[in-house]
Order: structure tokens, then sequence, then C-alpha cells
């Protein structure tokens, strides 16, 4: 299969020998491209993957991705386009794919998408690019499957060797910091270094990625896929400096006075949110986010590691989103014997993507839909050994649409659970807030920013991502980014 993994003299030689390109390179009719069904994303066994690192999905082989991207019918108002917050060149880089000018299509990517073999893993093209596609809007049909092509062209360009470094600006002479390293400081870094700023990205943590690194499992995201678009951004002149806490390590008015003109603050939401019902502090109890990230970061889960981290055989994770799928994921590769999601609504309000949730259940992950705790319940050693659940009903719709839960009376049930991970969201990291006094949150504890620009109430410092919206996707934090980019860009060219 066409992955990361796959040996890159695999890729050239399925590149030269292609019989079968010459003809589909040919001018097909709309009627030949719409009869092609979409390609369905092979991924490794369930029972193999359940207890190990392996990428879950496996990539498209060359034929795969070519076929593929011949259902693209190429559109006069390509609005697959208007549904990606960073504006990929969509129909150009698939009709590269079909072409089989695969590096040219992921130079088209890194035209716009810094990230482009990340956001072709994690990124909900579902309910974005391919929401939008014709075959969804005109023919209530299967998308093209946009966010594999992408994956594609960004994989075959890392596993070529020859890989595209964007085209920057001579320098300007002025500098500019991003606090935080996550997906929206990288897009804006990306942006900014093309328009010939000097780009430092100051990350609070020892490894730069953000919760691309500490948030996201290998099963999904491998580390070297961002080592080498990180390593990319250093190619066009970024520089990164880790265990660097703005605020503590050096003040914004520290990094003024070294000539720093403009701050972009996307330390993201890194706050977890607990539940405060009784029994919440036994041990056993942690946050999604501390879970995670001693996993992935820190390695806990080896012998001999200075923060290990509880490995239960009866895991419990509550919530419904992709980080709750992640935990109750990660905790089956760490030996549990059963893991449960609970969650308090239905499946079909569940916020996780479909994939991630289909994954889950081939894993063998147990789902107690319906359900939420009331209370945790311990041993003599004051380590949590049941979990009670009260059954819910869904009533009428909340403010976003979906259905609020309702408690069934009378309900309540135990469960047995030796370990719990609470992943019911998270609130922007206090950090920033605290030592800027003058800057503005709004009641959630966001940096309050201009909707348009991201300005915030300092006018040299602007803020994207989770930080502003308290817990998004990573594609959605990469499109703040360049927003800010281009409005800082524009503030620092009027100052002048």
């Amino acid at each position: 299969m066409a992955s990361i993994n796959t040996d890159r003299t695999e890729y050239l030689r399925q590149e030269r020998s292609a019989p079968w390109r010459e003809e589909l390179r040919k001018s097909k009719k709309n009627k030949e491209r719409t009869d092609i069904h979409r390609v369905e994303m092979p991924s490794a066994p369930p029972m193999e993957r359940a207890r190990s690192y392996v990428e879950v999905n496996m990539g498209l082989t060359v034929e795969e991705a070519v076929v593929e991207a011949s259902r693209c019918i190429d559109c006069p108002d390509p609005t697959c386009v208007q549904g990606c917050p960073v504006g990929v060149n969509i129909p150009k880089f698939i009709k590269n794919i079909e072409r089989g000018e695969f590096l040219e299509a992921a130079k088209t990517l890194k035209d716009t998408n810094t990230l482009p073999a990340v956001c072709g893993r994690v990124c909900p093209q579902e309910k974005q690019c391919e929401s939008n596609c014709f075959y969804k809007i005109k023919m209530n049909r299967e998308p093209v499957a946009i966010g594999y092509l992408e994956r594609f062209a960004a994989d075959y360009e890392q596993n070529s060797g020859n890989i595209s470094v964007p085209e920057v600006a001579p320098s300007n002479g002025r500098k500019v910091a991003v606090i935080g390293s996550g997906p929206a400081g990288l897009a804006f870094a990306g942006d900014m270094a093309k328009l010939g700023y000097e780009v430092h990205i100051l990350e609070a943590l020892h490894e730069i990625g953000g919760v691309l690194k500490y948030g996201i499992p290998e099963f999904r995201l491998p580390n070297k896929v961002v080592d080498v678009e990180i390593e990319n951004l250093r190619k066009m002149g970024v520089k990164f400096e880790t265990n660097f806490i703005v605020g503590k390590t050096a003040t914004i008015d520290d990094l003024r006075e070294e000539g720093f003109e403009g701050f972009f603050v996307a330390s993201g939401a890194g706050l977890p949110r607990f539940m405060n019902i009784p029994g919440e502090n036994l041990v056993g109890i942690l946050s999604s986010n501390e879970y995670l990230t001693r996993v992935n970061l820190m390695g806990a889960s080896h012998s001999g590691m200075d923060t290990p981290v509880v490995k239960g055989k009866r895991v419990v994770v509550v919530g419904g989103g992709n980080t709750a799928m992640d935990s109750v994921r990660t905790a089956l590769r760490l030996g549990a014997e059963k893991a449960t999601i609970v969650y308090r609504r239905s499946l079909e309000e569940m916020p996780a993507r479909v994939e991630e949730v289909k994954h889950a259940m081939e894993e063998g992950v147990e789902f107690l839909t319906l359900c939420n705790p009331v209370e945790y319940i311990g041993n003599e050693n004051g380590r949590v050994k049941q979990v009670r659940l009260q059954k819910m009903e869904l009533g009428e719709p909340d403010a976003d649409g979906r259905r609020s839960p309702v408690v069934v009376e009378g309900s309540e049930f135990l469960i047995d659970a030796d370990t719990v991970v609470v992943s019911i969201g998270v609130s922007p990291n206090p950090l920033i807030p605290q030592s800027l006094p003058n800057l503005k949150v709004t009641r959630w504890k966001t940096l309050d920013v201009d909707p348009d620009t991201l300005q915030t109430s300092i006018p040299d410092i602007f803020a994207g991502g989770d930080i502003v919206r308290g817990g998004a996707t990573v594609i959605l934090a990469m499109g703040d980014g360049r927003k800010a980019a281009a409005s800082m860009h524009e503030y620092l060219q009027n100052k002048q």
C-alpha cells in the first residue's frame, strides 16, 4: 500500500511501470467518471492493530489514487474549495494525480497547506470539502475521496525523497513570534516565512508539534509524518525553541525588547474539564489530556519511565469526541482487557468522526450510549473500582441543534473500572492571559479577538486555534493561522 511506511523503491517502481496510466490520462466523459465507485481505504486487521501502534489506515496504491482522482469532474465552480478552511486548490491537485504528476500534486497542496500529510489523516473532510463535493450535493452519492488523495500525494512526496520546499520571499528584516507549535502556529509560521519574516516558534514542551504530538496517537498520525512537515518549515527558515514558556521564560515585553514586532498566540486549550461528581479525586481517574500526553509524548507506556501511566484492565472513557476515541483505543494498546466508551447521547449524536467510531468498534471497544456517570466508587486503598451510571434519554434540541440528554429517574447501575479517563472537553491555556492583564478574554476564558482579523485587544498580538475556539479541529486551527498571518502582515505593513 502507498503509505508513508512503503519502501521508496516500490513507489518509484509503480510510477515507472503503470500501463494503465496513459489510458486514464485521456479525456473522459463525465458519465464515465461518475460511473466509478469511490475507493475504500484499506486498513490493518483490527485485532492485530488493537495491540500495536501500527498505523490503522494504510493509504492508497498509485493505481487506486489515479482511479479515484479520475472521478473528479472538474466543476467550473468547485464548491469543494469553499469547504476547505485553508483554501487548497482541490481540483488542481486532484487533476495532477490523475495525470500521474504526483509531486506536482504535493506542491499544489503546499501552496496553501503547511501540513498536507497531517490533514490527509486527521481532518474531518466528510464535514468540510467532501460535504461540498458535486457528487454529494447534486447526486446524493459518495464524494470524491479528497482526504485520501491528499494523504496519497503528501506521502508519495515524502517517500520519493524529493520533497519540495515552498518559495519564500527575501528577508524583510522583521521578526515575529509564535507562541505554541500546534497546527495553528505551524500554519501561521509557514505563511509568514513565505512573506519574508523571521519567524520564531516558542514551544513550552520539549518537542515541536503541539496537539499533533501529545494529543493524537501514532496509530492515527505517526510522529515521523509530523516531523517531515516540521523539517520543511525549518528549511523555509522558521526557527524553533522548546522548553520556552512565554510569561515565565520571558515576557512579551522582553521579546519586544529583542526586536519582535508581532505575536501570534496559538497555545491551545490544554486545561482539562471534569464533571465535579463524587469520587472524582480517586486514584485511577485522569483527564484524556494527561493520559494521551503521558503516552504519546513522554513514553509512559514503557517500563522504567519517570512519568508512568496507569494501565487498567477495565478502562472506562467518558465522552464521545475524537479525543475519547483516541483514549479508549490507546487503552486497548496498553493492554486493557475491556475498554468502554460512556456517552450521554446516542451514537448518532456522537461528535467523533464516523471513521474513528467504526475503527473503535472493529477493535472491540464497548459503547454504552445514553449513559452518564454520577459517581465514582473506590476501594479501601482509594483507587477507583466502579462507576455509577445513570441512563439518559434524548429530549428537545439544545442551542446547537443537538437533542439534549434527559435523566431517566431510577435508572442507576454500576460497572467495574480500575481506570477512568475523562474526555468531556478542554478549556483554554490560561498562561498567556495571566501574564497579560490587558489582554481581553471572553466569559469562556478564550481570547477575545476580532473575528475578521484575529487581532486581540493588544494591537501587536493576534491569536487563533483552540485558545480562541476553545477546542476544535486541526484544520480549523490551521485556517486561523493563515488568516492571522494575512492580518498581521497587513498590520505590520501599515505600521511602517
